[in-house]
């Protein structure tokens, strides 16, 4: 799944694709604008910390997958 985040003061948004489900990275974006850093773990096993300051926006994208070469439409 794909998550963007909007960042203040920086032109380029951060794309992050992860395993987390929706419902976890909302829970992790509530929690951050609570007063933490929003934490997220890509699918590489990356770590992604914003300061919770600085969110302009997150996007959570859905769970299913793109599909990929040609086939009949």
């Amino acid at each position: 799944m794909e998550v963007t985040i909007g960042v203040q003061n920086l032109p380029r948004e951060l794309v992050i694709e992860t395993d987390l489900t929706p419902d976890a990275v909302a829970s992790a974006v509530q929690k951050a604008l609570a007063g933490s850093a929003l934490e997220l773990t890509d699918s590489r096993g990356r770590r992604v910390i914003v300061p919770s300051s600085t969110i302009g926006y997150v996007e959570i994208g859905t769970e299913e997958q793109r599909k990929v070469g040609f086939g009949s439409l």
